[in-house]
């Protein structure tokens, strides 16, 4: 094999894990919540069919954002140490240590925070109205932990401080900080954003106060995951992010 093909292969093995990874989240949302959104519409196609696509979609969306991560951030020095690890032959859990106890702090920290402002069902407290489906607890942690680490934080965080770094610094040096805290505030505000979709499915329609609310509350989680991704790699703020949903769950079952 040439050494072009050897340096090529672990890229592949890397996105190719990530992607499984990642559509386990994928599949526990649409098995979950599908059913839910779906029982009282007459669709024109079988049940079975509208869940393949579902799956199908976000599939692409995944694989588009994992190769994007795969492709350039070892460009600007963001890293997965233990995917990187688990295609490469290393231990995936030496890989893993420095990131348990920054991900564990932020998780629980997370957690509470998440509680306190109402969880899941906040906006539509908000709202005054009952949630129309829910989503239950291990899908938010693969689908949260993982599947939304690999699409906001692997891909799209990556390309933002990419394309600061190679438009306008040039590829000169590392990316400078003020890039990656541009790059790590965008996509949480994007993350934020991309909750919206599901909490207008569930209100007639969305006011301001809801759209802050729900963008702001997010994007505060959204940097702090950016932060761990920054700082101490990928599966940092993956176990940050699950963490936070399983936290508040507990606190939220205990107090009930």
């Amino acid at each position: 094999m040439t050494k072009n093909g050897s340096d090529k292969l672990p890229g592949f093995r890397l996105g190719l894990l990530m992607f499984i990874f990642g559509m386990l989240g994928v599949v526990s949302l649409v098995l979950t919540v599908f059913p839910q959104l779906l029982y009282a519409i007459d669709l024109p196609v079988p049940l079975w069919l509208a869940f393949l696509a579902g799956i199908a979609q976000t599939a692409i969306l995944l694989s588009f954002f994992v190769l994007l991560g795969v492709l350039l951030a070892p460009k600007v020095g963001l890293n997965a140490p233990a995917f990187e690890a688990a295609v490469t032959n290393r231990s995936v859990g030496e890989a893993l240590l420095p990131q348990l106890f920054p991900g564990f702090i932020a998780g629980l920290l997370g957690g509470i925070g998440l509680f306190a402002i109402g969880g899941y069902d906040s906006p539509m407290a908000i709202a005054g109205v009952d949630p129309q489906f829910t989503v239950p607890l291990f899908a938010r942690v693969l689908y949260g932990g993982i599947t939304e680490e690999l699409l906001l934080r692997w891909g799209l965080m990556t390309l933002l401080v990419w394309v600061a770094w190679r438009f306008v610094q040039s590829r000169k040096g590392a990316p400078r900080v003020i890039f990656i805290w541009s790059a790590i505030i965008l996509s949480a505000l994007l993350f934020g954003a991309g909750h919206l979709p599901a909490l207008a499915m569930q209100v007639e329609g969305l006011t301001v106060d809801l759209v802050l609310f729900v963008i702001g509350a997010n994007s505060v989680f959204g940097v702090l995951f950016g932060y761990l991704f920054w700082k101490y790699g990928l599966e940092s703020a993956m176990i940050a992010h699950a963490l936070a949903h399983a936290v508040s769950y507990i606190i939220g079952f205990i107090a009930a």
